[in-house]
């Protein structure tokens, strides 16, 4: 499993490596260098990240903070197939181009479930099986597919790194003990041994928290700690259901935070919305009324 975790991490990074050779060499690109240089780093901490010392992995990261900070990081020339090519494509392919898409999530569901591989494997494994599907439903030159990878991953911009960035500070904050100053400041708030105050306080703070971190893991380990296990489990409460539900209901708040940038923020950008936060307008009321439906669903089936 663990071999095959590390190819999958190689090959995401020779897709981020590519990303900046192209960018070195477009020489349209007026943030060329900073671009590449992005890209490249990035591409090589995902190949050689085991074994280069944490602190140039620090370092590095600093300076990909840098390169963003000051807009030395953007989209270069590369441009689509034009819109003839992809309306005869559209109608000799049809709905099958759906079909490499749909398989990501099938066969990660079916490695995660029949093996002893993992989900990320399985994700990994689904991604190269939906490549394979697209050449043969698409009949397309192989070589387009550093071309269409590096023109997406550079649209999409430095935002593809916050995921990772996010889980290491909600890391972070665990060992720094976070969940236990939590807990200590919401024992004046929460009735003891109230069920409905500690459910509406728990799925609150994974809500807001999950909204600044961007990232309902993250969120789920420190809220847990300092509301869910102190002021849910402690009463009576199942941890499977406070779990599960809990960490439902952070992802109601990934529906509502710009932070969640790969789902939020980068479509926008993809899809070329004037609004940059039109998605999270539209997904606002699911995810109320979502919050409220984990919040019925955690008092009757917890307790």
């Amino acid at each position: 499993m663990d071999i095959l975790l590390n190819i999958m991490y190689v090959l995401s990074g020779l897709v981020s490596f590519t990303t900046g050779i192209y960018a070195f060499l477009d020489k349209k690109h007026s943030k060329r260098i900073g671009t590449g240089l992005f890209w490249v780093i990035f591409g090589l901490l995902f190949i050689f990240g085991p074994y280069i010392n944490p602190t140039y992995v620090g370092m590095s990261l600093l300076f990909l903070g840098i390169l963003t900070v000051t807009k030395n990081v953007s989209f270069g020339s590369q441009i689509n197939s034009s819109d003839e090519y992809r309306k005869e494509q559209s109608k000799k392919i049809g709905n099958k181009i759906f079909i490499p898409a749909l398989s990501i999530g099938l066969v990660a569901f079916s490695v995660a479930q029949f093996t002893k591989l993992g989900g990320l494997v399985g994700l990994g494994i689904g991604s190269v099986t939906a490549l394979f599907l697209t050449f043969f439903y698409t009949k397309e030159e192989v070589k387009y597919v550093g071309y269409d990878s590096s023109r997406l991953l550079q649209q999409m911009g430095a935002a593809v790194i916050l995921p990772q960035l996010l889980g290491a500070l909600g890391a972070l904050f665990t060992k720094a003990g976070i969940g236990t100053v939590i807990s200590t400041a919401m024992i004046g708030i929460v009735p003891e041994g109230s069920k409905i105050g500690g459910i509406i306080i728990y799925c609150t703070a994974m809500v807001v928290f999950t909204m600044i971190m961007g990232n309902a893991f993250a969120a789920f380990a420190v809220i847990t700690v300092g509301i869910g296990v102190p002021f849910l489990v402690n009463i009576g409460a199942n941890p499977a259901y406070v779990g599960a539900l809990g960490l439902t209901t952070g992802y109601c708040g990934t529906l509502l935070t710009p932070m969640a940038a790969n789902f939020n923020i980068v479509p926008t950008t993809i899809l070329e919305m004037k609004n940059r936060n039109g998605i999270i307008l539209t997904q606002f009321p699911i995810a109320l009324s979502l919050i409220l439906i984990q919040m019925i669903l955690m008092y009757f089936l917890a307790f």
